[in-house]
Parts: C-alpha cells; sequence; structure tokens
C-alpha cells in the first residue's frame, strides 16, 4: 500500500483561466500520483517534494505573467493577498525548521556511524546512542506541534471565502491556494514521518491520534513498515542491551539506509526552499507596484 499521510484531497476548479491551467494541471498531477503511489515512505515524499519544485516554477512562470502581475498589483488590498502572504510565511518558517532537523539527523548518524566503526568499548557507542535518542525525543515533540500549526493554517484556507468579482482573480487565487494547501499537505506527510515514536503501539496510537484530528485521512491506510528513522530506533534499542557484532552491522546498515534517506530529503527541502522564498518575493513585488 502506499506509504502516505494525505492531509485532504484538493477539488481542482470547476471554472479555469488560461494563465492558471499549466498549474491546475501540475497540481492533478501530482494529486493522482499520490493517490496511486506504492512507493515506501520516504520515496513518497521524496516524490511530493520533487513534485512540489515542478507546481513551484509553474507558479513562477503564472506571477511573471504582465497580466497577472497587473491583476494582484490591481487587487493588492483584498484580504487574499494577505493570506497568501501569511501563508507563505508559516512554509519558510516550517521548511526552514525541518531542513535543520535533517542536518542535525546527518549529524548524530554520522557520530553514531563513527562509534560503531571505532568499536572502542561500549562507552563510546553508548553515548552516542544516547545523544541520538536525546535529540530524537526532541524532534518528534516538535513535528507534533508543527503538524498542528500546519492544520490550522491549512483550515484556514479551506475556509477562506471565494472571490466572484472577476473570474480572472478568482482563478488565480484559487490555484494559488491550492498550491498552499498542497503544500503544507507534503509538508504534513514529512512531519508525520518524523514525529512516528519507536514501539508499534505507541507509533499506532500516535497515527490514530492524527487521524481523529484530521490530519491523516481515515480512508488512506497509513503503512509506516519500513521506516528508516524507525528502524533506526529499534536496531539501536536492541544495541543498547548488547554490542553484538551482527546487531553493529546491523546498525550500520540501518544508518547507511537513513543517510540516504536523510540525504534525499534535505535536497528536496532546499529546492522547495529556494522556490518558496521566489514565490514570496515576486508576490511582494506585486503587491509594492
Amino acid at each position: 500500500m502506499a506509504a502516505k499521510y494525505h492531509v485532504r484531497s484538493i477539488s481542482l476548479p470547476t471554472r479555469s483561466h488560461p494563465t492558471t491551467v499549466r498549474v491546475e494541471e501540475e497540481l492533478s498531477r501530482l494529486q493522482s500520483w499520490e493517490s496511486t503511489s506504492s512507493a515506501s515512505a520516504s520515496d513518497s515524499i521524496l516524490r511530493g517534494l520533487s513534485g512540489l519544485e515542478e507546481l513551484y516554477d509553474c507558479v513562477d512562470d503564472l506571477l511573471q505573467m504582465a497580466s497577472t502581475q497587473q491583476l494582484l498589483s490591481q487587487h493588492q488590498q483584498e484580504k487574499c493577498m494577505d493570506e497568501l502572504l501569511d501563508g507563505s510565511v508559516k512554509l519558510l518558517d516550517i521548511c526552514g525548521i525541518t531542513r535543520d532537523f535533517m542536518l542535525q539527523v546527518k549529524e548524530h548518524v554520522f557520530a553514531l556511524q563513527s562509534a560503531l566503526r571505532r568499536r572502542k568499548g561500549d562507552s563510546s557507542i553508548e553515548t552516542s546512542i544516547a545523544n541520538y535518542t536525546s535529540f530524537s525525543k526532541k524532534m518528534k515533540k516538535v513535528a507534533k506541534k508543527l503538524i498542528s500549526q500546519l492544520k490550522k493554517a491549512d483550515s484556514k484556507i479551506v475556509s477562506s471565502q471565494s472571490l466572484e468579482q472577476d473570474q480572472h482573480l478568482a482563478a488565480v487565487i484559487r490555484v494559488l491556494r491550492q498550491v498552499c494547501a498542497k503544500n503544507m499537505s507534503i509538508f504534513q506527510s514529512l512531519l508525520v514521518f518524523l514525529a512516528v515514536p519507536v514501539s508499534k503501539s505507541n507509533k499506532w496510537s500516535l497515527v490514530s491520534k492524527l487521524m481523529h484530528k484530521g490530519v491523516v485521512a481515515c480512508e488512506t491506510q497509513v503503512n509506516i513498515n519500513g521506516h528508516e528513522l524507525d528502524g533506526v530506533d529499534s536496531v539501536l534499542s536492541s544495541l543498547c542491551k548488547s554490542a553484538e557484532v551482527k546487531k553493529i552491522q546491523s546498525a550500520q546498515k540501518k544508518l547507511e539506509a537513513l543517510e540516504v534517506c536523510i540525504e534525499g530529503l534535505e535536497s528536496g527541502l532546499e529546492s522547495v526552499f529556494k522556490r518558496l522564498i521566489k514565490t514570496r518575493a515576486s508576490l511582494l513585488n506585486i503587491i509594492s507596484q
């Protein structure tokens, strides 16, 4: 089954405008892939981040159109413009925090790998495991808070009123809201990935709570088996009990898999972060005209 943590489906507009077609097509493509993907959790998120890159490239093209710039500039006092700017700040903040987490995970992974290679007694390994475990708990706690923040921000987008006075303006604002909502959805998927606790009972308890809160769609089966972070947590827990050669080798393999996973997520977040900055700068430039 697909290892995805959907927030909600985004219904594409019934009335389009020629300038927004490319963005709508990219949204539809990303939505279609998510609903049929059978990739692992991290691979699914990576594909989601890659889809966001392409989506924001289309948004950039939309915002560079003279007709779009003139339209948004004429309506810069509209509440919807403030909502879009507020949403972009929230996404940038969460993207930045999550990028920092990726960097810190890598640092702890390198420390663990170094300790396991040296094998100079249990103390070196135990210290590295204790440091990683402490950081991991902190990361999960922050990730859960960020999920709640994104959920609130996403609710504001859902409840935003439609603009009926101008079909072109309504189409542009609608797709920009949908892009923001899709970004929040994928960021929530990533944060759920980071927030999954070690034990299976706690793991499914968290997913159940998130489903109840609407963060994870109830109709979507959430497959978190093969989770790279959870795999490392499990093998390190076993290693604490006895540093046998086989367990050390198993830990090394899990850490290598996590390293590859984190590097991919870090790269994807960096690309999305740059595009978020570009999109926000474009919006600010437009409303300052």
